[in-house]
């Protein structure tokens, strides 16, 4: 496996423990501690994650369907207030599909019903927040202007050490937990991400409910977390970048009296990309 990190995989740690088939009855017994309920049958779970979403962006982690639910989960390694939003638009994939799946006449003079949304984000990032948090998106609009449309999502710090009541309800949860607090310190001291993770697996107990599986998936599981937390990292050069060849793409067209093009530039993306080949600005 080479250290060129991949930052277009289309798929996350977290989902390939919690969202797959295989993997149901780590699925069920994560809903079952996050809902306090008690099923015992993993094919009770209908996997209905989308995977063919038309831009990537938009691929929600995992969701699927159980008891008249459907369970739409994220998980990020850093803070998003705005997750109310992308959850919004991931509910409106996910239940497209699933109407057009059952044959759900929506222009039906009939009420057609659905499953309940319920929406769960898991957060493990180095940005201190409660163990529970409610996100909602109507704090996202102006102050007093009653919206027509709410929508509230869960958010679950699964840092180690922290929800341990949930933890301890969920094996595969915890265990996860602790792997990626073991793989982030031996990293902060200075050891290779590929390594990290080889030692992060080893170190989790050998009754751990997921080290097997890890270990057997061993190069997925080094390219999807190398990948996933080391993504801030990139978003901030990249942003650092940009700011840059923003930054010099306005002196010039201001230079030049250019001040509707520069306007344009900072909502057009096609247009700027088109201007920084034109001023030689990479």
């Amino acid at each position: 496996m080479e250290n060129t990190i991949n930052y277009n995989s289309k798929d996350r740690l977290f989902k390939l423990i919690f969202g797959r088939n295989e993997n149901r009855e780590w699925t069920l017994s994560l809903y079952n501690a996050v809902n306090g309920s008690s099923y015992t049958n993993p094919e009770d779970i209908t996997i209905t994650t989308v995977e063919d979403a038309l831009y990537l962006s938009m691929k929600n982690d995992v969701s699927f369907l159980i008891a008249e639910t459907m369970n739409l989960y994220e998980h990020q390694s850093t803070y998003n207030p705005n997750m109310p939003v992308r959850m919004l638009m991931y509910s409106g994939m996910v239940y497209s599909k699933y109407t057009k799946d059952k044959k759900i006449n929506r222009y039906s003079e009939q009420l057609k019903k659905l499953p309940v949304p319920r929406l769960v984000t898991f957060y493990n990032g180095t940005k201190e927040t409660g163990d529970r948090v409610i996100l909602r998106l109507s704090d996202s609009f102006p102050e007093g202007s009653n919206p027509d449309i709410e929508v509230t999502v869960l958010m679950l710090n699964i840092n180690y050490g922290r929800n341990r009541e949930l933890m301890d309800h969920c094996r595969p949860l915890n265990d996860y937990s602790q792997f990626v607090e073991t793989m982030r310190r031996l990293k902060s001291e200075g050891l290779p991400p590929e390594e990290a993770v080889h030692l992060a697996i080893r170190k989790l107990d050998n009754d751990s409910a997921i080290r097997k599986y890890l270990l057997a998936n061993e190069a997925e599981v080094k390219m999807l977390a190398i990948t996933e937390y080391d993504e801030k990292e990139q978003r901030e050069l990249d942003r650092r970048d940009g700011e840059d060849m923003m930054g010099r793409l306005m002196k010039i067209l201001l230079e030049q009296g250019r001040t509707e093009d520069a306007l344009k530039a900072t909502y057009d993306v096609d247009f700027r990309e088109k201007l920084y080949a034109e001023e030689g600005i990479d």
